[in-house]
């Protein structure tokens, strides 16, 4: 354990959460944008379905831990929705059972404590161009912008029902111009483009939230940010804390 302790933002989801770390990926953005306010915890696991969510849910948030996260970000779907191969493997969860496990994580995730608040990303879309470019007959796993807004909607309306705040990524990434082309690295995973318009989505969630207390970055307080005579000095002879700049600047996403 290392302190001071910190409010725990959890990211949990497939590979879009996994690599969200790497290529100016959106996990990093938060965890820019929250640094000395609160911990990105990365809970990512590539190629994963709902279904498998399900099974390790008591593993990966167990209900009596000392602490329990603030926020839970989740992703799953983009798998969920590819096409079944003749042979009956691979990630594909039929749609019916897709909305069942959402709804299993919605209240698994609501149980830790009242604290813990809860937003779904839905399936964004994907690039069929770059998709055959980079995957080609590698692999047998047919994902469509179809299918996508199909198990887009289910998260959507799933979380409508139980009052969960939800992300509609397949819309809103598709609002840029020449989304095919600069969303995206392989047709799925998002490029720096694409990070930015998912911190977006999730800061405007998070700020106009009614939540309490609020876990927007600029309501919560910065660790150590007390004045010390050890911070740098103005050309004015004053010390000047640095912890309260804005070094952030103005996000144009938030």
């Amino acid at each position: 354990m290392v302190g001071p302790e910190r409010p725990q933002f959890v990211l949990f989801g497939s590979s879009i959460v996994q690599f969200s770390y790497s290529n100016e990926g959106w996990g990093a953005l938060l965890a820019h944008i929250y640094a000395r306010k609160a911990d990105i915890i990365l809970r990512g696991y590539s190629g994963w379905n709902s279904r498998r969510a399900v099974q390790i849910l008591d593993q990966v948030f167990p209900k009596d831990a000392a602490k329990q996260p603030s926020l839970v970000i989740v992703y799953f779907g983009g798998n969920d929705s590819t096409q079944p191969p003749a042979t009956g493997l691979g990630p594909h969860v039929p749609l019916s059972e897709y909305i069942e496990n959402v709804r299993k994580i919605a209240i698994h995730l609501k149980s830790l404590s009242e604290k813990t608040r809860v937003i779904f990303l839905t399936a964004p879309p994907v690039s069929d161009e770059q998709i055959r470019a980079h995957v080609g007959d590698l692999i047998d796993m047919v994902r469509t912008n179809e299918s996508c807004r199909i198990y887009s909607e289910a998260c959507l309306e799933v979380c409508r029902e139980m009052n969960l705040e939800a992300i509609d990524l397949w819309t809103a990434t598709q609002q840029i111009d020449n989304w095919e082309t600069v969303c995206f690295t392989d047709g799925v995973h998002f490029a720096p483009e694409g990070s930015k318009i998912v911190v977006k989505e999730i800061l405007k969630v998070i700020k106009e939230a009614n939540w309490e207390p609020s876990l927007h970055w600029r309501a919560m307080p910065t660790e150590f940010s007390e004045d010390s005579p050890y911070d740098p000095v103005s050309p004015e002879g004053k010390t000047v804390n640095v912890s309260e700049l804005d070094l952030l600047g103005s996000f144009p996403w938030e």
